[in-house]
């Protein structure tokens, strides 16, 4: 089972927290407000009430035991700053910040972050690129520039495989699945036919992707 630490209970810590929960994580959560951890307490391994801007509190956590530390810091990015430099400095194995701007993500990088969190941004552009065309129905964002992305198939690609088609050499996307209502199959083999009652996940660039959509 992987343990992790949540520093900030708001809403977006709140969210990590329950997302963490159903798949049976160990979970740590920390705050300086009691009244954000109460409504966890049931699905929580333990919280605490501290300022994570002290290194001493932090140091008391045994950071290295965690698999990931997740810096949900709302009120103050001064605070997001300093937690994230002292769970790098005591060792922790991974950090994700959130943050809300570039140049927020910038310094959090600087000071020891693995990845940055950017909750509002993301949920933005997964729902701009999904609303931007009647053949895109979900995204999932991957980071630098890349998605997997349900989409109907052109009507150029029916009735003509993986290979007919050049998916990857031409489009420079790479097919991950096919779904027909409710079921979805992995699709590996080049010679797998587009059908026009099934939607595909395909994997590649945002620029790439648009211009099949």
């Amino acid at each position: 089972m992987k343990s992790f630490l949540i520093i900030g209970m708001g809403t977006f810590g709140h969210h990590m927290c329950r997302a963490l929960c159903k798949f049976k994580c160990e979970i740590m959560i920390a705050d300086r407000n009691g009244d954000t951890l109460e409504d966890m307490l049931p699905f929580v391994s333990s919280a605490k009430i501290c300022d994570c801007t002290n290194i001493e509190a932090l140091r008391s956590f045994d950071i290295p035991s965690f698999d990931a530390c997740f810096v949900c810091v709302n009120d103050s990015f001064q605070a997001c700053l300093e937690i994230t430099d002292q769970l790098k400095e005591l060792g922790a194995k991974k950090i994700y910040s959130k943050a809300d701007r570039e140049l927020e993500a910038k310094f959090l990088l600087r000071c020891g972050a693995d990845s940055i969190i950017f909750p509002e941004r993301d949920i933005a552009q997964r729902i701009a690129m999904r609303e931007s065309s009647d053949r895109i129905f979900d995204v999932i964002g991957l980071g630098e520039g890349f998605s997997i992305v349900e989409i109907e198939p052109p009507k150029a690609w029916i009735g003509r495989t993986i290979s007919d088609v050049n998916l990857r050499s031409r489009y420079g996307l790479n097919l991950i699945a096919a779904r027909r209502g409710d079921r979805m199959h992995t699709v590996i083999d080049p010679s797998y036919v587009f059908d026009p009652e099934e939607h595909v996940l395909v994997l590649g660039s945002l620029d790439d992707i648009q211009k099949v959509t």
